[in-house]
């Protein structure tokens, strides 16, 4: 079909240019979808032929990117933002001020300083994360085939604008609201806007005034949806936050489900949310009881707040597993949500099909039979004639169909296609052939079996039907892929449809080949020794699915099919999917139903998908894996993108996110364990004492310190027993740390005082310099300890952490003596007090090396 081509309308493009001019944040208002196709050119100032490269920039400026999301803020504006809102960052600068009105300059100019120092190495770390994943990101961008400077380009979507014209084929996703310009069999599927299952024929009408909406619109196609089959042309007219699909996500933008590991982090929070209120508000009353001075016991108390909040949790996070992200690309594993490393590890079930899991996934077209299975060319005939009109998704099928060597054919029309969906299980393609048209069928053979009349020319009858079951299902068990392919004349018309599959004549079968993987059996069992459990679930019928599991050598047990599923109840199929390895003939809505009903027995269920049927079951599952040539909405619903297919691929990403979370637990435990017992201590002691145990500037300082030293928990080594199965949030283990080793460090505090006071006869600015350096010294250390199930001694910690380490209790013991102790209220110590804190700090790290044994052994955990 001929495309209109309209002259550029230059006074309406000279408006836009003002406009933008005027200003550039403006978004002009694009054109209707249902105005005729003359006006679009018109008011897009576009034409059949697309744009240039410097009219796409300038459109880019006015109309932004073409996402529909709300854009996120930049890193350094996010940890701003972070920043003015953080309630604590709020009571300390406004302490600090009223600090320097009141005339104590010192105090004032250690809150800024250290408040400033630790936001600013928070936003060092947080911005490197952010960039290393936004470069991860970026490789998986997705394209669409633009026509820019006069001929056709992969371009990134998000730089697509209105004007622009472009290709569809089967398997892409639409990237923009568009009005079509030519349409072949193109059949697109909007369930995520309309509901509707089954894909809808669209067709490019010039002259057709199309609705608005993708409600019964033909002649447009919409962002959010994705092409089943044929091909097209389409003019965009509305991108971004201007389409059907951008105008839902604004009204209806909502957080996405919470994934486990937020949940966790959320649970986590909570708890140190109540203590942090209670310790904050006893020690404040406390001290007021005691007539202190408010000011400084509500700096007191502010620090003391600081001091128990994990404020570095988000930045540790965000390294520890943007790090762990890196490590997976290189392994040839690509997160696109950095959450989901967590769940990935988690991942105890793991659902694929058998194709690129047990075999090769290579097809090859091995025989062409008659329907009794005699040596017949005429299958490979229509088989090939069928794979190369259809414009559906090309299958490893069709591919091998076409890499056969089979009889030419020449000046052959396409008339219509029925494109393929996995109710009938077959498709068809009608082609002009000796000026006729032919209907020419195949798919899974009880598929064309049930369409069908007639056999090589004569009656079905029930005693022939029985015979063509059990040509195929003899091939089937001996491990070979089956199609059908059947022929039929049809009238002539103006559109063809699965109606017209009906009263077919089968003509016979073709046969394929899909050698099994050598390495299958290793890699499962490597799979399975990581503690997941591999099940198959396959479109295929269950005799090649039982002969390929055979042949690898895997012991699968009963095989349960599509069938059997569809008479289940939810929960019968909950009891059924926990105990069966394998399932054959399944849906795309019955993949699912499995994936939830592992997901409703408490499993983290990962699925591997990479074809259009996939999307519901990769959406269900904890973690959507899918494959770098998988089609564009197997991709879009992933989280984890594999670089190359393999279970081998596969298990090297699951055991390295294993580790970054592995490393978030040691901070959690380091957080819950010494650094709060020196909290609990601190606020027991400001009831007793007659001046605060330590300055707020001090705590404050000290805080950061610690801080400081755990920056490199990331580059830590984690226990081979963490990555040997899958690790779930244990809040009873942080609890437990809470409960066991805090007040350890308490009395390891308490004997420090008595040590000061009794021993040394300290005043008040040597008590503040003797705890600080005790308090930093056990807070700081005690990670070398607990950073392992096992032995300490057995395990060697990373040299990044081991020099930070080092080097924050050595300058915590330094600092007495340099020229910034006045002003941070500290002073020489004697040595002898040295002599006691080096032996308090080995005992203390020797008891919490047994308590800590015990405590992981009560939750059967060990290092090896």
């Amino acid at each position: 079909m001929a495309i209109l081509e309209i002259p550029e309308g230059k006074r309406a493009r000279n408006r836009i240019r003002k406009d933008c001019a005027m200003n550039p944040q403006r978004n002009p208002t694009p054109p209707s979808l249902a105005a005729p196709l003359a006006d679009l050119y018109s008011g897009l100032q576009a034409t059949d032929k697309g744009l240039t490269s410097a009219e796409v920039k300038r459109r880019l400026a006015a109309y932004g990117a073409n996402d529909p999301r709300l854009r996120a803020p930049s890193p350094l504006a996010q940890e701003l933002t972070a920043f003015v809102s953080n309630p604590l960052v709020i009571i300390l600068v406004l302490a600090a001020v009223i600090s320097g009105f009141l005339g104590d300059i010192p105090d004032a100019v250690i809150i800024i300083v250290v408040v400033s120092l630790s936001s600013i190495l928070n936003f060092i770390q947080s911005y490197r994360s952010h960039k290393a994943v936004e470069e991860l990101r970026n490789s998986l961008v997705s394209t669409a085939t633009a026509q820019r400077d006069g001929k056709w380009q992969e371009i990134n979507r998000p730089d697509l604008v209105p004007g622009d014209v472009i290709q569809l084929q089967a398997g892409n996703l639409v990237p923009a609201d568009c009005r079509l310009l030519e349409a072949n069999d193109l059949h697109v599927q909007e369930a995520a806007l309309t509901g509707e299952s089954l894909p809808v024929d669209k067709r490019a009408d010039l002259g057709l005034l199309p609705s608005e909406g993708p409600s019964e619109n033909e002649a447009c196609v919409f962002l959010g949806t994705s092409v089943v089959s044929g091909v097209g042309t389409a003019l965009i007219v509305r991108t971004g936050r201007d389409t059907v699909f951008g105008d839902i996500a604004m009204r209806l933008a909502k957080r996405p489900p919470e994934t486990e590991f937020e949940h966790g982090l959320r649970r986590f929070g909570v708890l140190i949310l109540k203590t942090v209120v209670f310790l904050v508000l006893f020690v404040f009353l406390t001290s007021i009881v005691v007539h202190r001075d408010p000011l400084q016991s509500l700096l007191f108390s502010v620090a003391l707040a600081v001091g128990l909040t994990p404020e570095f949790l988000p930045m540790i996070t965000t390294i520890t597993l943007s790090r762990g992200a890196v490590h997976m690309a290189k392994r040839g594993v690509i997160v696109k949500n950095l959450a989901s490393i967590q769940n990935f590890g988690s991942m105890d079930v793991f659902c694929s099909d058998k194709t690129g899991t047990l075999t090769s996934g290579q097809m090859t077209l091995d025989r062409s039979i008659d329907p009794f299975g005699d040596a017949s060319d005429d299958p490979k005939r229509f088989g090939i004639l069928n794979s190369r009109l259809q414009t559906g998704i090309a299958s490893p099928l069709d591919g091998a169909i076409l890499a056969a060597s089979g009889p030419a054919v020449d000046k052959v029309e396409k008339l219509g296609e029925a494109p393929f969906d996995f109710d009938r299980r077959r498709m068809s393609v009608v082609a002009s052939i000796e000026d006729r048209p032919l209907l020419i069928c195949k798919g899974a053979p009880e598929g064309v079996l049930a369409a069908c009349t007639q056999a090589a020319g004569a009656e079905l009858t029930d005693d022939l039907r029985a015979q063509c079951v059990a040509t195929y299902e003899s091939l089937s068990a001996d491990g070979f892929r089956v199609l059908a392919v059947a022929t039929k004349w049809v009238e002539t018309k103006a559109d063809y449809s699965a109606q017209d599959e009906s009263d077919l004549n089968l003509i016979g079968y073709l046969t394929f080949v899909d050698p099994p993987l050598t390495d299958a059996l290793d890699a499962i069992e490597q799979m399975k020794r990581a503690g997941v459990a591999i099940k198959i679930i396959s479109g295929d019928n269950q005799l090649v699915t039982n002969h390929i599991c055979k042949t690898v050598g895997l012991d699968h047990g009963k095989i349960v099919t599509g069938d059997d599923i569809a008479a289940m109840t939810d929960s019968a199929l909950q009891h059924v999917a926990e105990r069966t390895v394998v399932f054959a003939r399944i849906s795309p809505g019955q993949k699912s139903r499995i994936i939830l009903a592992l997901k409703a027995r408490g499993h983290v269920v990962g699925y591997m998908g990479d074809g259009i049927n996939d999307a519901p079951s990769l959406h269900a599952a904890d973690v959507g894996i899918s494959v770098s040539g998988a089609v564009d909405v197997a991709k879009d619903a992933a989280e984890i993108i594999l670089v190359r297919p393999g279970l081998d691929v596969l298990h090297d990403g699951i055991l390295e996110g294993r580790r970054a979370f592995g490393n978030v637990m040691k901070y959690l435990l380091m957080g819950t364990s010494s650094n709060f017992g020196n909290m609990f201590s601190m606020a027991g002691a400001a009831m007793f004492l007659p001046f605060l145990p330590m300055l707020p500037t001090q705590i404050l300082l000290n805080n950061f310190l610690y801080d400081l030293s755990q920056v490199t928990i990331p580059t830590d080594e984690v226990d081979p027993s963490f990555i040997a199965k899958p690790r779930r949030w244990d809040i009873r283990l942080i609890r437990d740390f809470m409960i066991f080793i805090g007040p350890l460090s308490s009395i390891f505090d308490i004997l420090t005082f008595i040590v000061l006071l009794r021993w040394f006869h300290a005043g008040e600015r040597e008590f503040h310099t003797g705890w600080f350096v005790e308090s930093l010294a056990t807070q700081v250390l005690v990670i070398l300890i607990i950073r392992t199930a096992g032995p300490a001694w057995r395990s060697r910690p990373s040299r990044p952490l081991l020099l930070t380490v080092t080097a924050i209790v050595a300058l915590a013991a330094l600092l007495p003596i340099t020229p910034a102790a006045e002003f941070l209220g500290f002073q020489p110590l004697p040595v002898g007090y040295f002599f006691f804190l080096s032996s308090a700090v080995v005992v203390y790290l020797a008891l919490v090396e047994v308590v800590k044994r015990m405590v992981f052994a009560k939750r059967g955990w060990s290092r090896t």
